[in-house]
């Protein structure tokens, strides 16, 4: 699909994150889902990972480790920069903590440039941890949605997060959902297509590059 082309033609896609926390220690991997409302604008009443839009203030946040190199890599590839690369698995990690009350972090500092979003975090003397995330795909809405992002999703295993599950009233019915169980629920064809990817990983079945889940004249196409 011709990105720009598309782009061109609609709303210029925002920058988002998402990231899926997977528990493995039952025989199927469960995933940390939950629904959106169902006043929100954007896709109300699907179940989907914990995420989020890209603020300004997930830009220049200090980890407290940073990047394992392959998935510093791949990040880099779907985001054009190092600095970008981080910013958005900053905001993944953020958008975890405000929909979930998890944090993935340990001790450390956030910075000064870490924005108003980051003051549970620098509280508590913690800053986040790249080390611990997988990079699984990217998606971009299509170019006649009225509301469009372009979503990178990354991965970490749940013996990684801290703290007390409880939503913030953005998702509902948050819990833990094996991978078939979560095939059930009302999800979007994306969330879909990283349930399987997760799924596909779990088996050892990696592709050479993270895939892009996009639309060629509102039809889904996968690259990568």
């Amino acid at each position: 699909m011709n990105d720009l082309a598309n782009t061109k033609r609609g709303i210029r896609p925002r920058d988002a994150a998402s990231l899926v926390l997977i528990d493995d220690r039952a025989g199927e991997p469960r995933i940390l889902m939950g629904r959106r409302h169902s006043r929100m604008k954007f896709i109300p009443d699907a179940f989907v990972f914990p995420g989020g839009k890209l603020d300004q203030g997930d830009i220049g946040v200090r980890p407290a480790s940073g990047f394992a190199e392959a998935t510093a890599e791949a990040v880099k590839r779907a985001a054009a920069s190092r600095l970008k690369a981080e910013a958005l698995a900053a905001a993944a990690i953020r958008e975890t903590f405000e929909e979930t009350g998890l944090f993935i972090a340990r001790q450390g500092d956030v910075g000064d440039a870490a924005g108003e979003g980051w003051t549970p975090f620098r509280e508590r003397g913690l800053a986040p941890r790249f080390d611990v995330l997988d990079f699984v795909a990217r998606a971009i809405t299509p170019a006649s949605s009225p509301i469009r992002f372009h979503a990178r999703f990354f991965a970490a295993n749940a013996e990684a997060a801290s703290g007390d599950l409880k939503g913030s009233g953005e998702l509902e019915d948050l819990g833990w959902y094996t991978v078939s169980e979560a095939l059930k629920l009302p999800v979007i064809d994306v969330t879909e297509f990283v349930l399987h990817e997760i799924a596909r990983r779990r088996k050892g079945e990696r592709r050479a590059r993270a895939p892009l889940y996009s639309y060629r004249n509102d039809k889904p196409v996968v690259r990568g």
